[in-house]
């Protein structure tokens, strides 16, 4: 037991940490409140200096963590998730053990690639869909799903920060790390394990309802704005032929005193960019909405000819597709729009956008007529450009085109690119050609050059609550090594499991490790039980890699309470669960995990210290 200032350094460390424990459990203060409190503590009580207590800041592992949530973010707004979950539906069929497995396997591979956070977020509205259109409560799917995606954290580096962790601290500790798919020896039968465990008892482990509110279905958003808007079935194009009438008129004239139900195609540049045109002119193109007969005799009576060149996807298609969308936005009470007059087809003052339609309380907005508070506007345009121009108070948009974007155009603009960044980011990781900070950022700057991402969307993906998290956590463990606290608490581990040998020391720390995690984050809990792992494991002469990775297994089983991981609370208010559901399900799996942890590790790692 260490003598003099270094016992009141101990106790102090340890005060922060019960500080720490105590005041995440409460949740009232924000977490990166804490997190940083607990790093000027470290410095204001002398036990860090401040280059130190801040040092986490520039730690090369925070910055990887970083970027992995720009690539996550890549993927999903490039719709490579939303193409992904489409054919998970595709593939699932009817078949509840189908859908389990396909949407486990699925979901755990995503998981690796993008972190848990990112996989689960992407496909909750996948999975509420399928379980609704097979007749199922979503509390029977979302649970696996997030359960899924914890295991599925085990197969690469890039599941999760602790991971992350774990081989920066073997690599510090001399160990040779963890090479990037090492992890996958046991993460295969994690999955496999706990896909079986949903399989065999799920049914009965889960509770069956369902939420009054469930996140929206956008996947057929086309579809239904297309309809609403009464621009499918009864929608004719027409061109304008030489000699019109039309020809020279004045779009606003026409719209206003024209034929009812005519209305102005969007007029674009080879670029796909919309044109602003004051007047028709030969070759321009009109929608007429009505009976083809109708159509006939105002094509025969105005000059006009039914298109012959349209393509055989429906306008929906034509209208919404992976470079341009649809939105529907409403006019609120004080908009400066009220008052103005829009026609269907003109080009808005911005130069980018296109009205495609207008209604007031579900009717077509008669011709002429100025805008009121309550009207609805549909309109057309790139992606980017709905993104930039419906971000103001003029207009208050129904769904986000964002959102929408990420559910229904699989495979959008940028997919190949972004997939491309995450095989190059793979390769560097898997070869170690660089280190894990290097190939993250060159993934994440790929993805922000090629303009998938704009700077604001990449500062918006960071998850920052995470980063500040490992950030200001880090100096801990370093306070628990310089202090002692490290080796005081694994003498009383290492004492605990007397000669019960490697194996009890496994346990003990697989048990340490989960309990905390059910009550503070994981990635702040392997920042507490990391340091006091490698000191045990050097005290007892072992391998650091087993130990490491134990508790690498054991902060991934944060399956017990809801506010154990985000993840664990994104799916409660759509499953409607209650606090107690989770360890139900949960403690078979955390039992699994045990037995990985504790003895499937050191068969793959042995006990016995590499040769030097």
């Amino acid at each position: 037991m260490p003598e003099g200032p270094a016992v009141t350094d101990i106790w102090i460390v340890f005060a922060i940490i019960l500080a720490i424990v105590v005041l995440f459990a409460w949740d009232r203060l924000p977490v990166i409140a804490v997190c940083i409190g607990a790093a000027l503590a470290l410095w204001a009580t002398g036990i860090l200096t401040l280059q130190q207590a801040l040092a986490g800041f520039g730690d090369p592992a925070v910055i990887f963590i970083a970027a992995l949530f720009v690539v996550s973010a890549g993927l999903e707004v490039a719709g490579v998730t939303a193409w992904a979950g489409q054919l998970l539906i595709r593939q699932a069929g009817e078949s509840r053990t189908r859908l389990i497995v396909l949407m486990m396997a699925f979901v755990g591979v995503l998981a690796a690639m993008i972190s848990v956070n990112g996989a689960v977020a992407a496909l909750i509205p996948v999975v509420v869909v399928m379980s609704i259109r097979l007749g199922r409560a979503p509390s029977q799917m979302l649970m696996p799903l997030v359960f899924g995606a914890h295991a599925g954290s085990q197969l690469l580096l890039t599941g999760s920060p602790v991971n992350v962790l774990v081989v920066e601290a073997s690599e510090n500790a001399g160990g040779p790390g963890f090479g990037y798919f090492e992890f996958a020896l046991v993460g295969i039968p994690i999955v496999l394990g706990c896909i079986a465990i949903v399989v065999l008892f799920g049914e009965r482990l889960l509770p069956s309802r369902t939420s009054k509110t469930l996140p929206p279905d956008l996947s057929q958003h086309a579809t239904t704005l297309v309809e609403q808007f009464r621009l499918s079935s009864d929608a004719h194009q027409l061109r304008v032929r030489a000699g019109s009438p039309l020809i020279g008129q004045s779009r606003a004239d026409i719209a206003a005193k024209g034929p009812a139900g005519l209305s102005f195609a969007p007029t674009k540049d080879a670029q796909g960019r919309p044109v602003r045109k004051e007047t028709l002119s030969e070759g321009d193109l009109l929608i007429f909405r009505g009976t083809a007969e109708a159509a006939a005799d105002l094509a025969g009576d105005l000059g006009l000819s039914f298109r012959d060149d349209a393509p055989e996807a429906g306008i929906a298609d034509q209208l919404f597709n992976r470079d341009s969308g649809l939105a529907e936005v409403l006019i609120p009470p004080r908009s400066p729009l009220i008052g103005q007059r829009f026609f269907p087809g003109m080009v808005t003052e911005s130069g980018d956008l296109i009205v495609l339609a207008l209604q007031r309380g579900g009717a077509d907005l008669p011709p002429g007529e100025t805008l009121a508070a309550g009207d609805t506007m549909l309109l057309q345009g790139t992606w980017s450009a709905l993104d930039k121009r419906l971000d103001q108070a003029e207009v208050l948009v129904v769904n986000s085109p964002d959102l929408v974007r990420r559910q229904a155009v699989p495979m959008g603009p940028g997919a190949k690119t972004v997939l491309f960044a995450l095989a190059l980011m793979v390769l560097l990781l898997a070869t170690g050609a660089v280190p894990p900070a290097v190939a993250g950022l060159t993934a994440a700057g790929i993805i922000l050059l090629s303009g998938v991402l704009s700077t604001e969307q990449v500062y918006r993906s960071i998850g920052w609550t995470t980063v500040i998290l490992v950030a200001a956590l880090t100096p801990l463990s370093t306070a628990m090594q310089v202090t002692g606290a490290a080796s005081l608490l694994a003498d009383g581990l290492v004492d605990a499991v007397g000669d019960a040998g490697p194996y009890a020391l496994l346990a003990g720390l697989f048990v340490l490790a989960a309990i905390m995690g059910q009550v503070i984050s994981n990635t702040a809990t392997s920042l507490i039980i990391i340091p006091i792992a490698v000191v045990a494991a050097n005290q007892m002469g072992i391998s650091i890699q087993p130990v490491l990775m134990c508790v690498g297994i054991a902060c991934a089983g944060a399956f017990l309470t809801p506010v154990a991981t985000p993840t664990n609370l994104m799916v409660m208010e759509p499953g409607a669960y209650k606090f107690t559901d989770y360890w139900k399900l949960g403690l078979p799996m955390l039992i699994w995990f045990f037995i990985i942890a504790v003895f499937i590790v050191p068969m793959i790692w042995p006990f016995a210290p590499a040769a030097v």
